[in-house]
């Protein structure tokens, strides 16, 4: 769990320590614009940006029933950051399978790529696409 967060709350940390040197530099405007910063980007690599997550075993029930992709991705990922933004509106359109939580979606990711856990792999119909490229990702979204 506290993994999961490791990268989120770094920036913080660096984001809070960036705004108060910044504040006693005499720049309460810098330091409020740093500390933004910081957490914008803390924001964008946790898993509060990305959709809710599932279990493997559920991902792969729904997806049967409905076709839809599985994508495995994990926290700090910057390609499944750029695969969830260029998705935009319609990633919740695929289920979502974060490999930290769930060790199945990690065993089906080392399995799709020969034992590393390369992220974003996505499913689509029983086959595995390593870091697809996202505008061919949004064309098998129902």
């Amino acid at each position: 769990m506290l993994r999961r967060w490791m990268l989120p709350i770094l920036f913080l940390a660096l984001g809070l320590a960036a705004a108060a040197r910044q504040s006693a530099q005499g720049s309460p405007g810098g330091a409020v614009t740093l500390l933004l910063l910081f957490v914008v980007a803390g924001v964008l690599l946790s898993p509060l940006a990305f959709p809710r997550s599932v279990s493997a075993a559920e991902a792969l029930r729904r997806s049967a029933t409905d076709g839809r992709p599985i994508v495995y991705w994990r926290p700090g990922c910057r390609y499944c950051l750029r695969l969830r933004t260029r998705l935009g509106r319609h990633a919740h359109r695929a289920h979502w399978v974060d490999i930290w939580r769930d060790s199945e979606g990690a065993a089906a990711v080392r399995a799709a790529t020969g034992g590393d856990e390369t992220v974003p792999t996505v499913v689509v119909a029983g086959t595995p696409h390593v870091n697809p490229d996202p505008r061919w990702v949004r064309a098998q979204l129902p």
